[in-house]
């Protein structure tokens, strides 16, 4: 007998305030409950309208970490989840590379599952139900006016697309639902419920559509700034189908190099930049890198403030908004964990995030090189000196200055000094610090100097910092004193410990740099190197400066070549411009960098790659990601100590050394104790490099990211509630037996495998 199976589930119209506001103070504040109305007259009137509109935003934007919105993992944000642990950013074996236990449909339940969700309201289809439920109330208004509904439908068609876009990036077809289904009397007799999956082009085309309308609804930029400030516009739309073009010129899904795919997208992404600029998108402090001397200070503020000193140009295209509010009675509160989560624990943080040896080192020169390519000559002991401006912003390391506002011993009482209490020592000696003194000084040391040279093994971390024996931190996105005198958080004594939870920092999903490196990858691939190259050169004019550094010529380091050569100058900026915003792992998938495409012939023959001469890493002249292990960077000190449990026992204070002042980012050339030259004689002095095992210890154990798992198979409950679902080929399909036969890349629906036997 046949299960009565559904796509999405019966989502009634949900009881509760918006809870989405920001630091912008009138965004999605103090709204209305629009539950109390009906579903007659919520639409009625423009206000309960838009709080159904808001409560979209409060569901769909994606959060910087898990749990800080109901579905925040519906992209990776930066945070060394296992989609960023799968890159180089991250150390750490993921689900994803962890080769002794490959995925099938039963451990992707419950973990990165992006198309089946239990708890319906969370659910991808229960996300669409409400946005059809929107699109359909507002149509059928008989109250608004034709400007108020195209800019509620304007942000309801967004998101849509957005939430589809979601899914097919990892799925390519998925059932496409446009109207609201009701379960509760049968709709159609019950066979309009079970919708197959549509084709990867059918869904491809129907999220550009819904951009499409929403573009030309939305407007350039609203009204009320302030007020409006976050909400979507006509330019995020069209970043946005931009984007989801290509995409789908990508190798895994063009696997022939199709020329009209990416010619879509150049297209796409150049008007994307044409509509931006009308609404006053643009780069933030282009050709404003401020002097060298201060380390990218221009670039680094754009987290804070993506429209600049001079609030000429916003750099926010998609953005999710925070405020520093403390726990509210009416939930109002909606705050960004990232700084909290990158800062050391000396500094009251959760003890931060370790870069990896591998990112470090990728980083280019000061002249815009690469290292072993460029003027200046690269020392692995000496990672920090003479790089771009933005790897002193992307990075903490031994010695640099990262201050805070705030004073940790004066929100600490003297029964509460524990809370830098390790191995049974009370860290009382220059613990803990006042933020404007703080210094990270992240270096290790051991008592069996023999295991220095074992990667297996690990040092003791100075400074407290206990076992957090990394010596590189991700310091990316954070609000440094130095860079902002009003901190968007407010360090606060939360229970026993200081903290910087309640931070209202934006969280940016699309920045217009990611736009004009998506233009210049479209136009390189179609051949355009010039427009490649010249949108490269636009990036860098914020942040390598000429006048102040004479090795850096007037193409910023770059160089001019052939279309494979300008795929990979592009693939190379993302690297370093997007770090750690959660990008590089779809850029690894969408140009199947885990293993160049090899094996995807034996999945299926016609999925074999005929372009890109067979092999994308090949074609780009980059080493395949899978095989190869992470490290982490530890600096360690030579000189023995005697207790390798006692903070006390770190052999440089104790020998009486001192330590430089700390590296001060806003003049990194000081003739001083704070400037680059002090702190690169107390390396060579005391301090060797160490890359450590990032990837554990285990030699079986080999990062390999499967073949078949470049696009995601559904999991066991998705197949358990809809047995008409067909599995994507590679998986195990559970409602059918053997393998999936769903082929993603198939773009004649006719030829799709489709289960019609619930008719019978």
């Amino acid at each position: 007998m046949k299960k009565n199976i559904y796509i999405t589930s019966a989502v009634c119209l949900l009881a509760g305030a918006t809870l989405l506001s920001s630091c912008s103070d009138e965004f999605l504040k103090e709204k209305k409950l629009y539950g109390k109305y009906s579903e007659t007259t919520v639409y009625s009137n423009y206000e309960t309208a838009q709080n159904r509109i808001d409560y979209l935003y409060w569901q769909l934007l994606p959060g910087t970490k898990e749990g800080d919105n109901m579905y925040a993992n519906i992209v990776s944000t930066g945070d060394d989840d296992d989609d960023a642990k799968t890159t180089e950013e991250y150390g750490g074996i993921s689900k994803w590379e962890d080769n002794t236990k490959p995925l099938d449909y039963q451990s992707l339940n419950g973990w990165n599952d992006h198309f089946y969700v239990e708890f319906k309201e969370n659910s991808p289809y229960g996300n669409i139900r409400n946005i059809n439920d929107a699109i359909e109330g507002i149509e059928a208004s008989a109250d608004l006016t034709e400007k108020q509904k195209n800019e509620l439908l304007g942000q309801a068609y967004f998101m849509r697309a957005w939430r589809y876009y979601t899914m097919v990036r990892w799925y390519g077809g998925v059932p496409i639902i446009k109207n609201v289904q009701d379960a509760l009397v049968g709709d159609g007799g019950g066979e309009n419920l079970i919708v197959p999956r549509s084709t990867t082009k059918e869904c491809i085309d129907f999220i550009c559509e819904d951009l499409d309308k929403a573009s030309a609804m939305l407007p350039k930029s609203w009204d009320q700034a302030s007020k409006n400030w976050g909400r979507v516009t006509s330019g995020t739309a069209a970043a946005l189908k931009g984007r989801v073009l290509l995409l789908f010129a990508s190798p895994i899904f063009n696997r022939s190099d199709n020329h009209e795919r990416w010619e879509a997208a150049y297209q796409a992404n150049k008007a994307a930049l044409d509509t931006l600029a009308m609404g006053g998108y643009g780069l933030a402090y282009e050709n404003n890198p401020g002097d060298e001397s201060t380390s990218g200070a221009n670039w680094a503020k754009i987290f804070l403030n993506p429209q600049g000193s001079d609030g000429v140009v916003n750099e926010a295209v998609f953005v999710t908004l925070y405020n520093n509010l403390q726990k509210q009675e009416d939930k109002s509160d909606k705050n960004n964990p990232w700084e909290q989560s990158i800062r050391p624990k000396t500094a009251a943080g959760n003890g931060g995030k370790a870069a990896t040896s591998e990112i470090v080192d990728l980083f280019p020169m000061a002249d815009g090189k690469k290292p072993g390519e460029s003027q200046y000559e690269y020392d692995p002991n000496l990672f920090f000196a003479n790089r771009d401006p933005r790897f002193y912003r992307t990075f903490a390391f031994p010695g640099v200055k990262w201050t805070y506002d705030g004073n940790t011993k004066d929100l600490l009482t003297d029964d509460k000094t524990t809370v830098f209490h390790y191995k049974n020592i009370d860290i009382t000696d220059n613990y803990p610090y006042n933020g404007s003194d703080y210094v990270l000084w992240s270096y290790t040391w051991y008592d069996n100097l023999e295991n220095t040279s074992n990667p297996a093994k690990s040092g003791w971390a100075a400074d407290a910092l206990g076992n957090r024996n990394f010596s590189v931190y991700v310091r990316k996105r954070s609000d440094d004193l130095e860079l902002n005198a009003n901190p968007l958080y407010k360090y606060t004594n939360e229970g026993e410990q200081p903290s910087f939870k309640h931070s209202g920092a934006p969280y940016i999903e699309m920045r217009y740099a990611e736009v004009l490196l998506n233009y210049a990858e479209a136009a390189a691939a179609t051949n355009r190197f010039d427009e490649a190259f010249n949108a490269l050169k636009r990036i860098r004019s914020r942040v390598y400066n000429p006048a102040s550094n004479p090795k850096i010529d007037a193409n910023y380091g770059l160089t001019l070549g052939d279309r494979a050569h300008m795929l990979a100058e592009v693939l190379y900026e993302r690297q370093i411009e997007l770090a750690y915003e959660g990008k590089r792992f779809e850029d690894m998938r969408r140009w199947m960098l885990f293993d160049g495409g090899e094996g995807q012939g034996a999945l299926k023959s016609s999925w074999a790659l005929t372009g890109f001469g067979g092999n994308t890493c090949t074609y780009l002249g980059v080493a395949p990601a899978n095989g190869h292990k992470n490290h982490y960077i530890e600096m360690f000190t030579n000189k023995k100590a005697a207790k390798s449990d006692d903070n006390g026992s770190d052999p440089l204070l104790k020998e009486g050394v001192t330590r430089p002042a700390g590296l001060n980012l806003m003049n990194r050339f000081a003739k001083g104790n704070n400037g680059e030259d002090v702190l690169e004689k107390f390396y060579t002095d005391y301090l060797t490099r160490k890359d450590r095992n990032a990837d554990g210890n285990n030699d079986a154990q080999v990062p390999t990211f499967q073949p078949y798992y470049y696009f995601l198979g559904l999991n066991y409950s998705a197949m358990y509630n809809n047995a008409t679902l067909m599995q994507t080929i590679g998986w195990d399909d559970y409602s059918h037996g053997g393998m999936g036969t769903y082929d993603p890349l198939e773009e004649d629906p006719s030829k799709l495998s489709v289960d019609n036997s619930y008719k019978k």
